[in-house]
Parts: structure tokens; C-alpha cells; sequence
């Protein structure tokens, strides 16, 4: 398949760039922020990252499957070890959670009780800016459980997505927050209070925050992946009840963050060691992503 099966316009960061993808096209918007990225070499096998690598790993996803196109494949397999929807999908088998709010390409925010969709559709995808709809994606979230926010706009609103779940009966909910979109963190918070719920925010893609942004996620999620952050360790990490992982950590902040972290490494299959730290982060040197200077 190419990139002549895309169907919309969607925008998207990729290695800490901006990218535009429509009409077959992809057009790099920014510089990327990313140099190297380990979890990058391990998928797709590239070391270098330039602007003709986050080409190249957009038109993988295209050829392999089927980003932003009508025969989209959804695939269950956990593929990042730490993943945002790997913690959340085994949570929900669980029971510690109800109900997962997320972001899809071609759907926009989706709200679904099915675990197995959860992975599908965050498997292999990076931080959606905006999507417009795609009738094949839409039609198969809808035939594994998953409730489309906006079906016409394919509008991404992770607090309206919250709302929407509240309004469907959930009450222990999970909440994917970009790092570009800080302030819904607060308004989701809002709407916690005022509806009873439990709220488990994830803040994920926090390549290119800034220190205010950074500030606002210690203060309001629960659970944070650091991406390629240099800023996420700083400003987050000394905040952590937990980390999981040297290499790109994630860390909890909250007691319900720390819990899910525990639900999920109870299933995790690979062998782990733990041990206490009088200050968090827990950094290795030479491990992790770099940044261009």
C-alpha cells in the first residue's frame, strides 16, 4: 500500500516534529527535536533521525498499517513495554478501570469500555494535533465497542471525552493528555470534582513541552511518560511516587498512578528487578533519546 490510500488531512508530531499528511503527501512543518531515539531503532530500525527519517517512518506506518487510511489495521499485540495504552488496557482487564479515553487517527477522541480496542488503537501512534474522519476507522471503533466523541469532525477533546463518559454511566475513568494540550488537564480535573468520577490522567507525546507546560502536568496527572523530555525529568521526575524504565521513564505521581503501575506489572511477562531510591528520577547516562542541540 502507499501513500496514495491516505484519505483526510491529519497532523501529527513525529521524533518531535510537526507533520502534515493529505493527499498522499508529507510535508515535515518543524524542525524535529529528536536526534536519536532507541525505542525508534527498535521498531523500524532507523538511528539517525533527519527529516528524511521522519518521512521514512510515517510511510511505514502508512505501508505497514494503514495509518490515516480506510483499511486501517488494528492490531492488539503490546508493543511498548511501558506503553500509555498497554497500562491502561491491562488495568481495565482488571477492573481498576471502566472505561478509556483516547485519541485515534480518522476518529478523533474515542471513549470505550473494551480493553483490546484501548491497544489497538494506541499501539503504534504518536500525539494526533488533528484528524478529520475516515469511515473505515470510525466503522471498525464502533464494532468493537467504541463510542466516536464526533463522528462528523472527528474532533479531538479529551475533556469533552471525560464528560461524554460520565454522561455514559463510567465512573473509574482513564484520560490520554497530550503535552501540547496542558490545559485540558485542568479542565478534566474540573469536571472530576464536579461529577464524582476517578480520573486517571496520562500525560503522553512530551517531546516539545515547555517549562509551564511541564509544571501543569506534575500538578494534575497521574501518570507521565517522558518521551524525549530532558524537561519531563527535571520538572517531573523529582515529583514521582514511581518509575518504571531507565530508558524512557514514566513516572507516577499520584497514589492511583502508583497503583496501576503495580495492576500492570503484576501481567507483565519479562523479568524486572525493584529497589528503593531516596530521589527519583533514576537516570542512567548514555541511556535514553538525545535531543538536537
Amino acid at each position: 500500500m502507499a501513500l496514495a490510500d491516505v484519505s483526510g488531512e491529519h497532523e501529527f508530531y513525529c521524533c518531535g516534529a510537526k507533520v502534515l499528511l493529505k493527499k498522499g503527501k508529507i510535508e515535515v512543518l518543524s524542525k524535529q527535536r529528536v536526534a536519536y531515539c532507541p525505542l525508534l531503532e527498535q521498531l523500524s530500525g532507523i538511528r539517525e533521525v533527519d527529516v528524511d527519517a521522519v518521512k521514512r517512518v510515517v510511510e511505514m506506518k502508512v505501508r505497514n498499517i494503514g495509518f490515516c487510511c480506510e483499511w486501517r489495521v488494528f492490531d492488539p499485540t503490546k508493543v511498548v513495554p511501558y506503553g500509555s495504552s498497554e497500562i491502561i488496557s491491562t488495568c481495565m482487564e482488571d477492573g481498576i478501570i471502566e472505561c478509556g479515553v483516547t485519541v485515534c487517527e480518522g476518529a478523533g477522541t474515542v471513549i470505550t469500555a473494551n480493553p483490546k480496542l484501548v491497544q489497538e488503537i494506541g499501539a503504534r501512534l504518536t500525539g494526533i494535533i488533528r484528524t478529520s474522519p475516515i469511515r473505515g476507522i470510525i466503522e471498525y471503533i464502533k464494532s468493537r465497542g467504541g463510542v466516536i466523541l464526533d463522528e462528523g469532525s472527528a474532533i479531538i477533546s479529551q475533556e469533552k471525552g471525560v464528560l461524554k463518559a460520565a454522561e455514559l454511566g463510567y465512573k473509574r475513568i482513564a484520560v490520554t493528555v497530550a503535552g501540547f494540550s496542558p490545559s485540558s488537564i485542568l479542565e478534566i480535573r474540573r469536571i472530576e470534582g464536579e461529577r464524582g468520577l476517578e480520573v486517571a490522567i496520562f500525560s503522553v507525546c512530551n517531546t516539545c513541552i515547555s517549562e509551564e507546560d511541564a509544571e501543569i502536568i506534575a500538578s494534575g496527572a497521574d501518570i507521565v511518560c517522558a518521551s524525549a523530555s530532558q524537561i519531563i525529568r527535571r520538572v517531573v521526575g523529582p515529583r514521582a511516587l514511581m518509575q518504571l524504565g531507565v530508558t524512557i521513564p514514566v513516572f507516577a505521581l499520584t497514589r492511583l498512578g502508583k497503583k496501576l503501575l503495580l495492576s500492570y506489572l503484576n501481567k507483565f511477562d519479562d523479568k524486572i528487578v525493584v529497589f528503593r531510591v531516596d530521589n527519583l528520577p533514576y537516570l542512567v547516562e548514555g541511556r535514553g533519546p538525545k535531543l538536537r542541540e
